[in-house]
């Protein structure tokens, strides 16, 4: 009875104060057990408090890498208690939200009050589906902006701020990925793709994939502790936090690049997809001759600038075919090519297969998929 008796009164406390802070011994179970508080934790007085609003389509890992900091940092041991940090997952209905994967993701809540919450996450996900966030969604993410709550964009939450004129004055941070479109969307809104995170008064927006747990770690050393933080990462297997300056990684070949001019190069090329850069204009850029740029190419990636601006134009155009439903001839102009017999010669020499191939073969799956779910 005593046993218990002590186990019960310890989980009162950290019910009440988020963990238990005890200086001296205390036998539970059987076991002789040591607390003692840390001494960078910060006072708890109330848990961090974030909703999420996941958009149609979303991306699964942004929000499942983000929730998961909070949820490793929230509790002692494997409990996962909402103590030191709680959250909600908000919609306008009750329905389950479909992510990118296919798998749906049910809603805790409707769109209460949001100043119950210190920061409201935003999700995003597929750019080109064509399935928008809902009106009552954008009505509400401007009534947390008017009462003053930190809003996040991940992924590409950072367009549904935008869209809802929400980054009107901010700084965005978007992956090198969807670089070129944030940038031709919203001529006017500063933009980059150089970091992991950023953070500019009351918006914070980050790229998506591994930069969500370490913005999400931010958060966590801020109103928890030094400790939490890395904590939470560390039982992820990561590394310990990030600031939010860190670069992003580009791309698998940016990654294998060792020279500076080389990795600025590709950049440019994969930055100007929908508009390609003339070898001379990267060149320039990058303040080398074209003959030497050609050469620091073939000794870096085994081909020339223009060879690798083709495959990388290529590569999207796949992703766009199997991904979205856009026009082919939509396609290929974004893509940066202006003839599409030649786009489809090319597109077959590369895939094995033509655009209209692929997409059809696209759409075979899709049904065969649905018919296998019924």
């Amino acid at each position: 009875m005593r046993r218990n008796m002590n186990i019960f009164t310890c989980q009162q406390l950290e019910n009440r104060a988020g963990h238990c802070s005890i200086k001296q011994n205390t036998r539970i179970n059987g076991h002789k057990m040591k607390q003692l508080a840390h001494t960078d934790h910060h006072p708890l007085q109330n848990p961090v408090s974030v909703g999420f609003i996941l958009a149609p389509e979303f991306t699964l890992s942004a929000f499942s890498n983000f929730v998961d900091v909070l949820r490793l940092a929230a509790d002692e041991g494997d409990f996962s208690r909402q103590i030191r940090c709680k959250w909600k997952i908000l919609s306008h209905d009750s329905r389950p939200i479909l992510s990118s994967s296919g798998l749906e993701v049910i809603p805790t809540a409707g769109l209460e009050d949001p100043q119950h919450f210190d920061y409201i996450v935003v999700v995003g996900g597929l750019l080109h589906a064509g399935k928008k966030i809902s009106p009552q969604i954008t009505a509400y993410l401007k009534q947390a902006d008017e009462a003053g709550v930190t809003l996040i964009g991940v992924c590409t939450g950072s367009f549904i701020l935008a869209r809802a004129g929400l980054m009107h004055g901010y700084h965005s941070c978007v992956s090198w990925f969807h670089y070129h479109h944030f940038e031709q969307e919203f001529p006017k809104y500063p933009v980059s793709s150089d970091e992991l995170f950023n953070i500019d008064g009351k918006r914070m927006t980050c790229a998506g994939g591994a930069g969500v747990m370490h913005l999400a770690a931010h958060l966590i050393e801020k109103h928890c502790g030094k400790f939490e933080a890395a904590q939470a990462l560390r039982i992820m297997l990561e590394e310990m936090p990030l600031p939010a300056s860190t670069p992003q990684p580009h791309s698998v070949v940016t990654d294998k690049v060792y020279n500076r001019s080389v990795r600025k190069a590709v950049q440019l090329i994969e930055r100007n997809i929908s508009n390609p850069l003339t070898v001379d204009d990267i060149a320039q850029k990058v303040n080398v001759s074209i003959r030497h740029l050609e050469r620091l190419f073939h000794a870096e990636l085994g081909m020339t600038p223009r060879s690798y601006s083709a495959k990388l134009r290529l590569d999207h155009a796949r992703h766009l075919i199997l991904n979205t439903d856009h026009r082919i001839s939509f396609i290929v102009f974004e893509c940066g090519f202006v003839d599409c017999s030649h786009f489809s010669r090319r597109f077959k020499l590369e895939f094995g297969q033509t655009p209209t191939e692929m997409r059809i073969k696209r759409g075979t799956i899709k049904k065969f998929q649905s018919k296998v779910a019924a």
